[in-house]
């Protein structure tokens, strides 16, 4: 099977070259026509676990509580005070327009939200009228210190100079695109656990096909929707001091700057494609070849995206740069070899040479690719949706790579005329005998280095840690990081934190020094006095409100509430707490004094429904005797430590306000945002493991060896390992990006290995001089690595350009890990097979070894 397969292609490579071509050209494109399909995502989806529960749970707290996404919108007057009349008539001008934006539900700012403070009304009064600073003849000075005090407002609409405050865009609630996601991901458990029916199947294909769909045309409307609102933004940035916040930017920018990235990048990188071969090969031909097939390999692979609807995330942003520089090595492999052949033998024919290149790198550049697609399989271990698809597209990329390389080439040589000039003036083998020079002088050096090295670098992996701050994914001059530090820093934190508590099975008396005025002894059987004054039927409650009847509407309820809550704005990391305690401890300034479970009753019916829309119904669930406390995060807090944060929040509740384990819990984007984050140690350990141990069976499998195939792992476990020492010592910690560059390391960095000992096994078989082999080795297919990890490096330092700091961070450490496998593949990988000696010495042949005229310079150059 396999003889009959290298017949056939040898015929059609060398027998319709044309042929070849053509379908190449034909097939990409094919695959172009489907670019304009192509598609990015950067959703909130694409940045969480794919099977984390508490994400449906995320999903149901937000439909049951109508939470909609929203924009935030910082405003600070140029000309003078905030809360001068022109100032506050352009924050009402700005205010108005921002309303009428298609998928606007409401904004909310200082103008319109109720005063309760200026002045201070009576508990009875409330409902005569709620007062707003919009309202002729409002103190402004005691709406201003209310907006600084209150227990409403303070450090959530108004910065504590005063003079910035907050515009909050509720958008709509996007309640069909979370009806069809958890009817999707509720199937996709049951198929994984359980299995699905025939008709479940069809179902689970429809609607994902149909949430797929929808959630395509609600990206679109919110990044226009974003536009929308910059535009009118920059009608006003000449009176006020603007930054725009929230998620839908933080998509709509992440979008942008993916695309950017892939344009920028793509194109600086195949610029200096072309400069690098030019430096190398100094022909246009060496030049031309590699680029098309880089190029006809991009095009295709972004094609077939396109057409399967499969999107590029933040994480597979990267893919192209990864794809063009793993295609460049492939074709600079065979582009060395055949240059070696038709110096050695300058009579052989078109055909003879590119067959000769093709047979003699066919089995390292199959097994390169195989262990690189190993590499990047072993992603899909992460359970993090956009790194599993990361590395499918690149199992493919690369499959295409290696399928494109081997049939461009070759094919294209035998059409072109054959041309020897310049290929025995190449001397920069001189170069890589230097480091075979090296490795045979100063051995005690070379070793004693890579123990230092693996010493450092197994330290400072130690100090590896997963939480970081997103804000710190951005560039200080663009907007997101500049919103998000005006957000955390003046108006209450940026990050969102859900507190769920259900009701207990029992409830508990009230807290010490809150009893109940109306108690008596012998209560009902929760432990609760009988109230004098309850009715079967509270005479208070209109139709279908009955907070009363609320467990948490009660004072053992809110007392409870109330602790968690001052307990959390205590909290360093956290900002602005809200919660029904909010409302309670109102009604007690209003009240004079603690309201009993009747007063909380009467005080409740007397709320104008302004009132209620704020301080009750985001925090208050009557169908499900359930409470919401909500808080924001301060990103930028140094010592923000997520999985700690949440830990010290349900200790506090278990063990000093004695709630059971069941009825609290904790969601949000910041407890999504963590569980992905604490799942990377696990995934990076699963991944090197899987990736360590398919290499080594590859190894075994090509080299027949065991004491090879170790020998070929630890520079590139070296590499590895510096990679994530380096990471640990300089404080970049694991995420989403840089989870990738240790398996991307291995699965690139052992290709040097792969082709060293190749070549070398086989020069070996000439004399069983190892020393002679090791410089001649050094002198022919050292080049070629010298030359594709000089291109790998160069080309990943160009995403240090990015304002995208995780590409920046991915470019920099891939140049890293790069250099460091070439070093070790170049000194500590010849000087370990010096040393083990794996080798058998070949048996005496018939006939002398043929020296070529570089192999004779290399040793000449090398004694």
């Amino acid at each position: 099977m396999l003889s009959a397969f290298k017949t056939f292609y040898e015929k059609l490579v060398t027998g319709r070259p044309k042929t070849v071509l053509a379908v190449v050209v034909l097939l990409t494109l094919a695959a172009a026509a489907g670019l304009p399909r192509f598609k990015i995502d950067a959703s909130a989806d694409s940045l969480t676990l794919e099977t984390d529960d508490a994400l449906d749970y995320y999903r149901k707290i937000a439909k049951r509580y109508a939470t909609g996404d929203f924009l935030v919108v910082t405003y600070k007057y140029r000309h003078g005070d905030l809360f001068q009349d022109e100032s506050l008539a352009t924050l009402g001008n700005l205010r108005d327009e921002l309303v009428q934006v298609d998928g606007v539900e409401s904004v909310q700012t200082i103008l319109d939200v109720p005063l309760l403070y200026s002045p201070k009304p009576a508990i009875s009064e409330i409902s005569d009228g709620i007062r707003t600073l919009s309202t002729p003849g409002t103190d402004k000075d005691k709406a201003r210190k209310e907006f600084l005090s209150s227990p409403i407002y303070r450090d959530l609409i108004l910065s504590p100079d005063g003079q910035t405050t907050a515009l909050l865009v509720n958008l709509e609630l996007d309640q069909r695109g979370i009806e069809l996601v958890r009817e999707r991901d509720a199937l996709r458990r049951k198929r994984n656990e359980e299995g699905l029916t025939e008709a479940e199947a069809a179902r689970l294909e429809e609607v994902s096909q149909t949430y797929l769909e929808h959630r395509t045309r609600m990206d679109l409307e919110s990044r226009e929707r974003v536009a929308e609102v910059r535009g009118i933004l920059d009608g006003y940035r000449a009176d006020a001091e603007l930054f725009l916040g929230g998620v839908s930017m933080i998509t709509a920018d992440m979008i942008a700057f993916i695309k950017s990235d892939l344009v920028v990048f793509g194109v600086g990188i195949l610029l200096f494609i072309i400069v690098t071969l030019l430096i190398i090969f100094r022909q246009v031909r060496w030049v031309l070849l590699p680029l098309a097939t880089c190029i006809v390999t991009a095009v295709t692979m972004l094609g077939l995206l396109s057409w399967l609807d499969w999107r590029l995330t933040v994480i597979s942003a990267n893919f192209v740069a990864l794809l063009l520089i793993i295609t460049l090595a492939i074709t600079i492999h065979l582009s060395v070899r055949y240059r070696e052949f038709i110096a050695q033998n300058p009579d052989w024919t078109r055909e003879d040479l590119a067959l000769a290149a093709v047979r003699f790198m066919a089995k390292p550049c199959l097994y390169t690719a195989l262990t690189t697609i190993v590499a990047f399989a072993s992603l899909v271990v992460s359970g993090i949706r956009p790194v599993i698809d990361f590395g499918w597209m690149m199992v493919i990329g690369v499959s295409l790579a290696l399928v494109m390389s081997f049939l461009v080439i070759p094919a294209a040589l035998v059409l072109l005329p054959k041309r020897s000039d310049g290929v025995s003036q190449d001397n920069s083998h001189a170069f890589t005998l230097l480091f075979s020079r090296f490795a045979e002088r100063r051995r005690g050096i070379v070793l004693g280095a890579a123990a230092v090295a693996a010493v450092i670098s197994v330290a400072g992996a130690t100090q590896l840690r997963v939480e970081n701050r997103f804000i710190d994914y951005f560039d200080s001059s663009t907007e997101i990081y500049q919103g998000m530090l005006v957000i955390d820093r003046r108006l209450g934190g940026t990050v969102t934190l859900d507190i769920i508590l259900d009701k207990p099975e029992q409830e508990e008396p009230a807290f010490e020094g809150e009893e109940d005025p109306f108690a008596a002894e012998g209560g009902d059987e929760y432990g609760k006095a009988e109230d004098p004054f309850a009715v079967e039927e509270d005479p208070f409650a209109s139709e279908g409100q009955g907070v009363q009847d609320s467990y948490w509407f009660t004072v053992a309820g809110l007392n409870k509430i109330e602790k968690l809550h001052d307990y959390l704005e205590k909290q360093p990391e956290i900002g602005k707490v809200q919660s029904l305690a909010t409302l309670y401890k109102v009604a007690r300034d209003l009240n004079n004094g603690p309201l009993n479970d009747f007063e909380l009753a009467v005080a409740r019916t007397s709320l104008p429904q302004e009132i209620t829309d704020v301080l009750v119904e985001p925090y208050l669930s009557l169908e499900h005797n359930q409470a919401r406390i909500t808080l924001r995060v301060m990103e930028t807090d140094p010592n923000l430590r997520r999985d700690e944060l949440i830990q010290r929040i349900y200790d506090y509740a278990h063990n000093d306000l004695g709630i059971a384990p069941e009825n609290i819990r904790q969601t949000g984007l910041l407890v999504l945002y963590n569980n992905m984050l604490q799942s990377l140690f696990k995934s990076q350990i699963l991944t090197l493991g899987a990736v360590f141990i398919g290499i080594l069976l590859m190894f075994l499998v090509l080299f027949r060896s065991l004491w090879l195939a170790i020998i070929a792992l630890i520079p590139n476990m070296l590499a590895a390992t510096v990679v994530l020492g380096g990471m640990g010592l300089a404080g970049i910690p694991l995420d989403m990006m840089t989870i990738t560059i240790a398996a991307i390391t291995v699965g690139i960095g052992v290709d040097h290995a792969i082709h060293y000992l190749y070549r070398f096994r086989a020069e070996f078989a000439k004399d069983g001089d190892y020393v002679a082999t090791m410089h001649r080795s050094h002198a022919t297919i050292g080049r070629a690595m010298f030359y594709t990890a000089v291109t790998i490096i160069a080309g990943f330092s160009i995403l240090a350009l990015s304002k995208f700091v995780p590409s920046i961070y991915f470019g920099l450490l891939t140049a890293l890990a790069m250099s460091a496998a070439l070093l070790g593949s170049l000194t500590l990988l010849p000087l370990l097979l010096l040393l083990i000696r794996p080798l058998t010495a070949p048996e005496a042949r018939g006939k002398p070894a043929v020296v070529t005229e570089g192999e004779g310079e290399a040793r000449a150059v090398a004694e």
